[in-house]
């Protein structure tokens, strides 16, 4: 007899029909109630058992983890708080599970103890919320720019370019790290390596992407990027996941108008279709926030705060504009910042972006012409921009909670302005020719921007270490599992 998932047999119109579930013990309580689980949903559908013609042996192996398979009639259930139960006429233990040995044990488990755990961390509620609202999000991703007839561009994991300038690349290597070719200079040789050059891991697909975008159109990537960052904080990871349009003909403003677009769009899909489970994680937050000082805590509850989002237009502000409006702030004045803004040019920092959004504004906000020097070299220079003071055309869209949830940018599409400024940065030309040579022939005005994928679901679930909404985190000192 075919399954039937949990979600389906919970929705089901009909009763009083055979249905086959299989799934997980979460619980088995009075030898007679299994709430069982097959990942297809957070709610349980509750297994009645008929103890008293069921074997010991067989009610024995019926513990917290074990895959079971039951057979049985769906009924209106009787208990509180389910729609429908299964009376079960036949039972099979597919698969045990020890219950003095199986880590997740139906109890509160503090974050850190499911990290440890994460190949299992998932079997929990709030865990399972989060990849399927992960999951979500990800097809969403998708249909917004499919829908719009962007072309999906799979740009490489391994390069040779440093798209940010950052520098902290993981490198790529074929050589014997105990026994490393020098050349004549003492220096490795990187030409006996197995792409012959210096190789990275990917800190962004942007550079790779303008290319198709000056030929296709509109294009996107999403993929994984990665960065050794040496950083433990809850907001770094090593490996992430990147989401990168790049629309040829855009100006900065099209940019601005996409991006905020984009992230209205996908919240709304999650919220239109992860219900349940976002409805169990605003409840879980607001149950760890109690732990938390007042001034500590959310403004908003969650499904509160992403309506917020959908029903506030974004808030287009100028850097110039928001480093007076943070110079003139009170925690500025009283030195409450950690950071304090005493002038144009400075890199503002979370607090200062948190800031803007939630005390200031009260909206998210996109930050726009920030000073050159604090940004990537492939941004557009604005013109008429006085001496010292020179900005581009960068953007910057502020969130509340979180700060910084996408950077974009109109490209500098001037070629000889590109190579002065590449020049100024010591960048190799040689080494980035190909990417010169989109600004030799045809080039055209041109924008774009990234975002961070973890960072869309650690705002969606309401999560605030970066580590719970990827499956298995990358970290400095961790790469288990």
């Amino acid at each position: 007899m075919k399954h039937t998932k949990v979600k389906d047999l919970l929705n089901s119109t009909t009763t009083l029909q055979e249905v086959n579930a299989k799934g997980w013990v979460r619980t088995f309580r009075n030898n007679q109630f299994i709430a069982l689980n097959d990942g297809s949903t957070i709610n349980n559908i509750q297994c009645v058992v008929d103890f008293e013609n069921t074997p010991e042996e067989i009610l024995k192996r019926i513990t917290t983890g074990a895959a079971v398979s039951v057979i049985g009639t769906l009924v209106e259930s009787k208990g509180a708080g389910q729609k429908y139960e299964i009376q079960v006429n036949k039972l099979e233990i597919l698969g045990d599970s020890d219950a003095e040995k199986f880590p997740m044990q139906p109890k509160k488990h503090s974050l850190e103890f499911l990290r440890e755990n994460a190949h299992l961390r998932v079997r929990t509620n709030a865990f399972g919320a989060i990849m399927r609202v992960r999951s979500v999000l990800s097809f969403a991703v998708h249909k917004y720019f499919q829908d719009k007839g962007f072309v999906y561009v799979n740009t490489p994991i391994i390069t040779g370019a440093d798209a940010e300038g950052a520098g902290e690349m993981f490198q790529v290597t074929s050589l014997p790290l105990d026994n490393l070719p020098k050349n004549e200079e003492g220096n490795i040789d990187f030409k006996k390596d197995f792409f012959g050059k210096h190789t990275n891991l990917t800190v962004s697909g942007q550079l790779e992407g303008e290319t198709f975008a000056m030929a296709l159109g509109q294009i996107y990537t999403f993929g994984p990027t990665f960065r050794a960052e040496n950083s433990n904080t809850s907001r770094h990871l090593a490996e992430f996941w990147m989401i990168e349009p790049e629309v040829a003909f855009n100006d900065l403003d099209d940019n601005m108008d996409l991006a905020e677009d984009f992230i209205q769009y996908v919240i709304k899909y999650a919220l239109d279709n992860c219900g349940d489970d976002l409805k169990f994680l605003e409840g879980r937050l607001l149950e760890e926030e109690k732990s938390k000082p007042q001034a500590d805590r959310s403004e908003m509850a969650l499904l509160e705060k992403l309506n917020f989002v959908l029903e506030n237009n974004f808030k287009r502000v100028s850097y110039t504009e928001a480093i007076d409006i943070l110079r003139d702030s009170t925690p500025n004045k009283k030195k409450k910042f950690q950071y304090i803004i005493n002038e144009w040019g400075a890199d503002l920092q979370s607090e200062h972006e948190r800031y803007l959004v939630e005390k200031h504004f009260k909206c998210p906000v996109i930050l726009f012409d920030y000073p050159a020097n604090i940004k990537a070299f492939y941004m557009r220079l604005n013109d008429n921009t006085e001496p010292g003071r020179e900005t581009v055309r960068a953007m910057d869209i502020l969130f509340p909670g979180i700060g910084e949830i996408v950077g974009g940018s109109e490209r500098e599409e001037r070629y000889d302005v590109l190579v002065e400024k590449m020049k100024a940065l010591e960048i190799d030309e040689e080494e980035l020719y190909w990417y010169l040579d989109t600004r030799r022939f045809g080039s055209a005005t041109h924008a774009g921007f990234g975002l961070g994928f973890e960072r869309l679901v650690l705002f969606v679930t309401g999560m605030t270490n970066i580590r719970d909404v990827i499956p298995f985190p990358r970290t400095p000192g961790s790469a288990e599992f």
